[in-house]
């Protein structure tokens, strides 16, 4: 297998941090979000965004612990497995009616996604739930966002036979790329121990594979590692502020999410009850309303937001958040100051590795257009 890491390094540096009096109150707001009062709080006189006063203070080292960078490492021992899950990803005869591709919904040249609310099936209907990107997926704890799948195999293997995405099934998809001398030659370089190695479960690992590499570092990890100057003044600010008004109690780590579930609407109930999460795969009542923490990383560039789509800009989502999760009515300036940090983690694509590649010659009625 392809052996594939996510070097998550500690600060060299550290950032700025609020003043004293600040980090009382705030310390004071994280105590009340962790205990789920319904209080609402105005954050106007609370945390301050003026870079100018802030940049002699220093960023709390306690709270840029909870943070880590990513970099985009790879051993290449894994190429041939590699190479196929790129031209798999690419490949519209995954899906029953040969004219849709993984790339067709998360398309690798707009950060994975459409920006769509909801995408549409092979059958035409719209999917139930927001599609999220598959950019920075293989550090996460759980796949989709109800967390139905633990690995990226299994996420893989259930979009393949998923009848509401491709429409297929394993001995349908397995027939059709049997048909074509290319992935019959392809399948045994990737998997030359197996008789028969054109199966579905190989074409999700190797789809799996591939998706590992799909890295985007950015300027907030250059900050990490030790550049202050990867930030302005003003997204360093959005970051103290996301940090102590206890945002980072749910969105951590180094992709600032992916890394557990939570309640959506803990502190005002989230407006659309038609989608219970996780609690329709479990059936436990503690389950209920709870969805996989989405990464931020290229977060300005992957909206709509949320499960169901329901918010259309950056802004309305930090609101949202602000509102149901934390209880608080953050200023016009407060949402923005967040969202010019949040456009710091917007990563560079790997333009090599995704450049679209040669499929196999074969009979392709015309592939979809998406929006």
């Amino acid at each position: 297998m392809l052996e594939f890491r996510l070097m998550i390094l500690g600060t060299a540096r550290l950032g700025r941090a609020l003043s004293k009096p600040i980090l009382l109150v705030t310390g004071v707001l994280l105590f009340a979000g962790c205990q789920r009062e319904s209080t609402i709080v105005q954050l106007h006189d609370i945390v301050s965004t003026d870079t100018t006063a802030a940049r002699s203070q220093e960023f709390n080292p306690r709270l840029m612990r909870r943070f880590a960078s990513i970099h985009r490492v790879i051993e290449w021992q894994d190429l041939k497995r590699i190479k196929l899950g790129r031209i798999l990803y690419f490949e519209p005869l995954l899906s029953v009616n040969g004219r849709l591709s993984c790339n067709s919904c998360h398309p690798l040249d707009r950060y994975g996604t459409t920006a769509q609310r909801f995408d549409r099936g092979v059958d035409g209907q719209r999917v139930r739930r927001n599609t999220p990107s598959v950019y920075n997926v293989a550090g996460q704890f759980r796949q989709f966002w109800d967390g139905a799948a633990r690995t990226l195999d299994e996420q893989a293997l259930q979009h393949l036979i998923n009848p509401a995405i491709l429409g297929t099934t394993s001995e349908r998809l397995e027939q059709a790329l049997r048909a074509v001398p290319g992935y019959r030659a392809a399948f045994r370089d990737a998997f030359p121990a197996q008789a028969e190695p054109v199966t579905v479960a190989n074409v999700a690992a190797a789809l799996s594979v591939f998706e590992r590499g799909l890295i985007t570092p950015s300027r907030w990890d250059r900050y990490l590692d030790g550049d202050p100057a990867a930030l302005t003044d003003s997204e360093q600010a959005g970051a103290r502020l996301f940090a102590n008004i206890g945002c980072l109690e749910c969105h951590t780590g180094a992709f600032v999410g992916g890394a557990m579930f939570a309640k959506v609407g803990r502190v005002t109930p989230w407006p659309n009850q038609t989608d219970h999460g996780r609690y329709e795969i479990t059936r436990d009542l503690a389950d209920d309303m709870m969805f996989k923490v989405p990464s931020l990383r290229n977060v300005a560039r992957t909206g709509p937001y949320f499960h169901d789509g329901s918010a259309a800009s950056l802004q309305a989502a930090v609101r949202a958040m602000a509102v149901h999760q934390l209880g608080m009515y953050p200023s016009d300036a407060q949402v923005q100051s967040i969202v010019e940090w949040l456009s710091s983690m917007t990563g560079d694509l790997p333009e090599d590795y995704i450049e679209p590649p040669t499929l196999p010659p074969a009979t392709r009625p015309p592939q979809e257009q998406r929006p």
